[in-house]
C-alpha cells in the first residue's frame, strides 16, 4: 500500500507538471516534446516506482495522446502517431545509452 500511495503522490505531480506546460504552450507539439522529453529521462535514470510510474508517468500521457489523435485528421493523425512512437522509443534509447 505505501508503493501505491508513492506512486499516486507522484503521479499527481507529473500530471500537474504536464498541465501547467501545456497551459503556457497549448498544442500538440507540446505534448509530443513533454512523451519525448519524459521518456529519455526515464531511459536516462531508470527511475524508482515514486519517479518512474509515479511522475514521469504522470507527465507523460498516453490518454492525452490518444485525444488529441482522434481529432486530427488521418493524415495528420497518423504523421503525429509515427513522430510520438519513433521520438519516445529512441529518445528512452538515447537515454539509456547516454547514462552507460
Amino acid at each position: 500500500m505505501r508503493e501505491a500511495a508513492l506512486v499516486g503522490s507522484g503521479a499527481a505531480l507529473g500530471a500537474v507538471a504536464r498541465f501547467l506546460l501545456s497551459a503556457l504552450l497549448p498544442g500538440a507539439a507540446i505534448l509530443l516534446a513533454i512523451n519525448i522529453v519524459g521518456s529519455a529521462l526515464m531511459g536516462y535514470f531508470k527511475p524508482a516506482p515514486f519517479w518512474g510510474t509515479g511522475v514521469l508517468g504522470g507527465f507523460t500521457s498516453f490518454a492525452t495522446f490518444a485525444f488529441l489523435t482522434g481529432e486530427m485528421s488521418p493524415a495528420r493523425a497518423a504523421a503525429y502517431v509515427t513522430a510520438t512512437l519513433v521520438g519516445c522509443v529512441g529518445a528512452y534509447l538515447l537515454g539509456s545509452r547516454a547514462r552507460a
